[in-house]
């Protein structure tokens, strides 16, 4: 069976751009959560629906415009199992628990610590450079994020349970990367690998969320149902695609550290959309994420797009 090879990007500069979009368009999902709490949606039961949606949405897009996107060999299979149930459901899970036993921004710089995770990882996996500047940009997009996020000051609680769940929610979430390179090595395109990821995600979702409720969410009303609809394709299908052909052009540490604007963009969204106060330890975090996105993207003379 042969597979529909993905095109690589040869622009470290563009790969960074679709890695950044992705991050931003993670930094709305804000605006998901806020939009289901009036229907009565859980945290699982908008897990469920995010992968239902666009699973569907993908599904003809695929069969009428390309076809070979839906071919996989049934070997490589684990790898589609990886980036939707032990990465996508299992970080979710985790990240749902820590905010049962913690405070949100907790759970959220708990969250964060996936670049680091992906950093130590990509090494011994896929041979990339362990360097004090990725090791750098790594550690400021974490302060920044628990700048970010209120924690510095005591704002959040902390628990033995909440940590180690935290901590999970951050090897989930650094596991994408992980299983998304090796799909990518496959020849398995950005399409290809979003698709599975999502169909794999609903077997534990729908185990596990109220899928009844979820649809009947779904169902009520025109207007409820493309706003919706709408908000999930936002934050979850176009991120995932872009994220996941960022990922052609750069190591996944790379990417990782990129994505860590979502909070920053979350924060931005809490201010101008919800009226949300921004205090000077918010502002010095952005300014540490930013600051880590110029180091990852600083290269020394001579280096190419993935040394």
């Amino acid at each position: 069976m042969s597979v529909n090879n993905a095109d690589k990007i040869k622009s470290p500069a563009l790969s960074a751009l679709l890695v950044l979009g992705a991050g931003c368009l993670w930094g709305f999902m804000g605006l998901l959560v806020r939009s289901t709490d009036s229907l009565g949606l859980d945290s699982m039961d908008i897990c469920f629906l995010r992968a239902l949606v666009t699973s569907a949405v993908m599904l003809p897009l695929l069969l009428l415009f390309d076809r070979p996107a839906l071919k996989v060999r049934l070997k490589d299979l684990w790898c589609f199992a990886g980036t939707g149930i032990v990465s996508m459901s299992f970080f979710n899970f985790c990240y749902f628990k820590t905010i049962m036993l913690t405070s949100l921004s907790v759970a959220a710089v708990l969250l964060y610590t996936a670049p680091v995770f992906v950093v130590l990882m990509s090494a011994p996996l896929f041979g990339e450079k362990l360097n004090s500047r990725k090791l750098l940009a790594a550690l400021a997009a974490f302060l920044g994020c628990a700048f970010v996020s209120g924690i510095v000051g005591g704002a959040g609680r902390l628990s033995l349970g909440g940590i180690l769940f935290g901590l999970g929610s951050g090897i989930g979430y650094a596991l994408y990367s992980i299983f998304g390179r090796y799909a990518l090595e496959r020849g398995y395109s950005s399409a290809t690998i979003s698709f599975y990821t999502f169909v794999f995600a609903l077997i534990p979702t729908g185990l596990f969320a109220d899928s009844g409720r979820a649809l009947s969410a779904l169902g009520g009303g025109a207007e409820e149902f493309f706003l919706l609809s709408g908000l999930i394709l936002m934050v979850t299908l176009i991120p995932y695609l872009l994220y996941t052909k960022g990922l052609q052009g750069l190591e996944n540490g790379t990417a990782s550290i990129l994505a860590s604007i979502e909070p920053v963009v979350a924060t931005l969204v809490g201010l101008f959309i919800y009226s949300e106060t921004l205090g000077l330890w918010n502002i010095f975090g952005i300014s540490l994420v930013l600051l880590s996105i110029l180091l990852i993207n600083r290269r020394s003379p001579g280096k190419n797009s993935r040394g």
